[in-house]
């Protein structure tokens, strides 16, 4: 086994949110950063920095801190954002259609090419981000002609595997799914399941504790 293979996923959740700050002080701020403040921006402790990014190599320079330049290029190299990815989005909804047209994807290089819906009255309309709604059937035949490399799935929970089936079929090769359901995918075809009720049940989790507590002061 490989050392990156043993890299926790919430270190690399984590890299994500220390490249943000850094982006804005990349700006605006010092060309030095020390692991205390970069803790501080993103509400982890020093040590927690410190181990993330040893698992890549040696950063910074102790006692002095990180070039924010180059933690920024070293980060985005890692995460593999320092390119362009193709994406689509299945099921067109009001979520869909809010995730297509955020400008955030396209700032942070995940363009999307491709929109799809099995819903007749939807298929045809033009967005305001230029894209035309395409049929479902068409999945297969854009994929190759896009180089899709990532798929983002919309669609009601019914359809989600389906949706995945077809989506890996075509040969994307990573997929986001908001459906609230767990896809499965072949082997070669990654998965993030996005469920915004479990996100839920961890907020009202702490959220009760929180009342606890000072029902108890």
């Amino acid at each position: 086994m490989t050392k990156e293979s043993k890299i926790p996923n919430s270190t690399i959740e984590r890299l994500a949110f220390y490249s943000r700050p850094l982006e804005a002080l990349l700006k605006s701020g010092p060309p030095i950063i020390s692991s205390e403040k970069l803790a501080g921006l993103c509400g982890v402790n020093p040590a927690q920095v410190r181990k993330d990014l040893a698992y890549f190599g040696e950063f910074g320079v102790r006692g002095v801190g990180y070039e924010v330049r180059d933690l920024l290029k070293e980060i985005k190299s890692i995460l593999a954002t320092d390119r362009k990815w193709t994406l689509c989005i299945v099921g067109m909804g009001n979520l869909g259609i809010s995730l297509i047209e955020d400008e955030n994807f396209r700032k942070r290089g995940y363009l999307f090419v491709a929109a799809f819906d099995s819903d007749a009255r939807k298929i045809g309309r033009q967005l305001a981000c230029g894209l035309t709604i395409e049929p479902e059937r068409k999945i297969r035949e854009l994929v190759r002609e896009f180089n899709i490399e990532i798929g983002l799935i919309t669609t009601p929970s019914r359809a989600a595997q389906r949706v995945t089936e077809m989506l890996s079929a075509a040969g994307v090769r990573a997929i986001l799914n908001f459906a609230p359901i767990q896809v499965r995918t072949p082997e070669g075809c990654i998965v993030e399941n996005v469920d915004f009720s479990v996100k839920l049940e961890n907020l009202v989790y702490h959220l009760e504790r929180l009342y606890k507590g000072k029902r108890s002061d």
